[in-house]
């Protein structure tokens, strides 16, 4: 029996997150009544009111419309973010109603289509956004839950058949093995998510169990070097798929791809940063593994424009450049400075750093220290905490003494603005998992205001 056959209503916890929101809109195109509760208000939220989503901002009961009050035919959909004390939650958990976390509920859909799950510890939005415009643009009929709106289709839901699912299998929380995937790419497998798996060898141990799900290992694709069996993809070096020949040529990436003694060259890829092209050979791997047509790939890739808050930019003027971008860990610090320095080597360099979790900011505060130091400037925000309480100890205070720079500082997001312009950078990272972006608007009201 399928998920939704007895189902007439879903009411999603935490909706105005980037992966409920995709499901809410997955009900709504299965003739589903969907609404939802959310703490604050959003671009995201906004968006699902105005395709005619209800919903709700207050933890109250009398603000549940009456239609999801009933139990047997209300599905309650949450994530590990929402509280277990929220009252709507409470309600719900206690007068037998159907209430399902979002793994579980992604993991039934995906029982129902050929699914290719993209997991790793960095790159995963990004490649599957590429892997499921790939597809689409080669002619699939295609399911898509992304982790990031795709430029392309200004959404992070894409659907328009069920030949195929494309979903990013998710690590925190062991969510990814809710799935059923029938290929799947791994990109990486760096130590993160520490408060649930305590050490690095966990996490590695609960990624090869999720590769325990798939079929078979001619399924499994990912990057030479990671302790799998597989398929391998290597960048400049021999493997599986071999991506040579990388060059830059009017803006775009090229490069060729190698495999079974066959060369398909001249691919272009408009995104910047090396480490897109592997994000991207990783999607266009898998599409071929899946069988689809090497040519028609070719013209896809070359017209897939990026993900929002992915190296986005916010602002541009001769004096000044702000680049937002989601990196929360260490290694995708890195990725952002060299991508960043790769098109700027001469300009001076400022990070805007949010640390998310303080349990992450504890677990990696050295390399935190060690990737910022790149910068030329260092700007931190306090710790964002999401779902957790303080660690004594552990803030942005503690992390700024770290970091091996002169022209460094911690501040409140409301002395931001005054703070970055008396530091005068050329171009400006904003980076983190948390609400760093909403402070670029005031920003750039004050640069509009003085120019």
């Amino acid at each position: 029996m399928k998920l939704l056959d007895n189902i007439s209503n879903v009411y999603l916890l935490g909706i105005g997150g980037i992966g409920m929101s995709a499901l809410a809109q997955y009900f709504m195109l299965n003739n589903k009544q969907v609404a939802g509760y959310d703490k604050n208000e959003s671009t995201i939220t906004k968006d699902l009111e105005k395709k005619g989503l209800i919903v709700n901002f207050e933890d109250d009961t009398d603000q549940i419309p009456s239609i999801f009050q009933n139990a047997e035919q209300t599905l309650i959909v949450y994530t590990p973010a929402v509280p277990e004390d929220l009252k709507i939650f409470e309600f719900f958990k206690t007068h037998g109603f159907i209430v399902k976390k979002r793994a579980f509920v992604l993991g039934k859909i995906t029982e129902e289509m050929p699914t290719l799950a993209v997991a790793g510890t960095h790159g995963k939005t990004t490649t599957s956004s590429i892997l499921a415009h790939l597809l689409k643009q080669s002619g699939y009929k295609i399911t898509a839950f992304l982790g990031g709106i795709s430029e392309n289709y200004q959404s992070n839901f894409i659907c328009d058949g069920n030949e195929v699912c494309v979903v990013e299998a998710d690590e925190y929380d062991r969510s990814f093995l809710e799935l059923s995937p029938d290929f799947s790419i791994i990109t990486s497998m760096d130590a993160d998510h520490l408060d649930i798996y305590k050490n690095p060898q966990e996490l590695i141990k609960s990624f090869k169990e999720f590769v325990g799900k798939l079929p078979s290992e001619d399924h499994l694709l990912f990057k030479k070097g990671l302790d799998l069996k597989g398929k391998t993809l290597g960048i400049e070096k021999q493997a599986d798929f071999k991506v040579r020949n990388i060059q830059v040529e009017q803006g775009f990436w090229t490069f060729d791809l190698e495999y079974e003694n066959k060369i398909l060259s001249d691919f272009r890829l408009a995104l910047p940063g090396r480490h897109n092209v592997s994000n991207a050979a990783m999607a266009l791997a898998l599409a071929i593994m899946f069988g689809a047509e090497p040519q028609k790939l070719k013209k896809a890739l070359s017209s897939f424009k990026g993900v929002d808050r992915r190296f986005s930019y916010r602002f541009k003027s001769d004096d000044l450049i702000i680049i937002e971008d989601y990196a929360h860990h260490p290694e995708e610090i890195k990725a952002v400075y060299y991508a960043a320095k790769e098109m700027y080597a001469d300009k001076k360099m400022m990070a805007v750093f949010q640390p998310h979790l303080y349990s992450r900011t504890q677990d990696f505060m050295d390399e935190f220290a060690e990737s910022l130091t790149l910068f030329d400037q260092v700007i931190l925000l306090p710790v964002y905490p999401a779902r957790e309480l303080p660690i004594p100890g552990i803030d942005s205070h503690t992390l700024l003494k770290k970091v091996k720079k002169e022209n460094k500082k911690v501040v409140e997001k409301s002395e931001l603005p005054e703070a970055l312009l008396q530091m005068d950078p050329e171009v400006v990272l904003f980076m983190g998992a948390g609400d760093i972006g909403k402070e670029i608007n005031p920003l750039l009201k004050v640069l509009r205001n003085e120019n």
